[in-house]
């Protein structure tokens, strides 16, 4: 595949595309900071491509080698990203299911509520409780002068902090999902906490799945816990959605 992509903004999207010769494609997006090239969403890409399933990652605008300003990137603006992604991926694609990783797993939600075109959600470590987050992690940095993390190439824009404080909180899209949705998280978790994937998993009336992850931090850093990860959502998607 190598058709361009573009938001709405006319900003490119970078991705990488992986052949597993299946109609299906699993798009995977990444969360705040990251992008198509960290090692969970390789990872996972690579494991669903073994396993007979197309997969596409991609870096959210403003990030990695996309086009945009990180100062933009807010999860309203990403969820318009995902948009652009799934317009061009529903004339080349059979079903499209979407994996997002923490951010990114507040952009499926948002995205997935109200477009039936994503056949199956995968939230991996999502946010959920979006003010919570915003006020925990960057509350005391000034927005405009600091950065996420003290990362120089991160910096925290009042445009982030606003989007995510107006959201407040996806515990009531829960409902909303009317598609299959698997939710993986792990018990040391401690930039989104575990009780996000709790919280909005009570909430859903959907076929659900909850995959917890003893020991593992955000990104399924240590080999055992990605590997868990991994074949967790491979498996659930090749044979709990019938692909086998």
């Amino acid at each position: 595949m190598n058709t361009e992509i573009r938001n709405a903004l006319g900003e490119k999207i970078d991705y990488s595309f992986h052949d597993g010769g299946s109609d299906c494609i699993v798009v995977i997006g990444h969360g705040v900071t990251g992008n198509k090239d960290r090692p969970l969403v390789t990872a996972l890409a690579e494991g669903l491509t073994a396993a007979g399933i197309s997969a596409l990652r991609f870096s959210f605008s403003g990030n990695g080698s996309s086009e945009g300003d990180f100062r933009d990137a807010t999860i309203t603006k990403e969820v318009a990203d995902l948009g652009a992604v799934l317009d061009v991926l529903e004339e080349v694609a059979g079903d499209i299911i979407y994996a997002g990783h923490s951010m990114g797993g507040a952009v499926g939600v948002l995205r997935a509520a109200s477009d039936s075109r994503i056949k199956a959600l995968v939230s991996l470590a999502g946010m959920v409780n979006t003010k919570k987050f915003a006020e925990t992690e960057f509350g005391d940095v000034v927005p405009g002068e600091g950065n996420m993390w003290d990362d120089e190439d991160c910096p925290l824009s009042q445009a982030y902090m606003d989007d995510l404080r107006e959201i407040g909180t996806l515990v009531e899209k829960g409902s909303q999902i009317v598609v299959p949705w698997m939710l993986v998280h792990g018990t040391e978790d401690d930039v989104v906490l575990i009780d996000d994937t709790h919280d909005i998993f009570e909430k859903a009336t959907c076929d659900k799945h909850k995959l917890i992850i003893e020991g593992s931090d955000h990104v399924f850093s240590q080999p055992e816990h990605m590997g868990e990860m991994v074949e967790g959502v491979t498996s659930w998607i090749k044979h709990g959605q019938g692909r086998e």
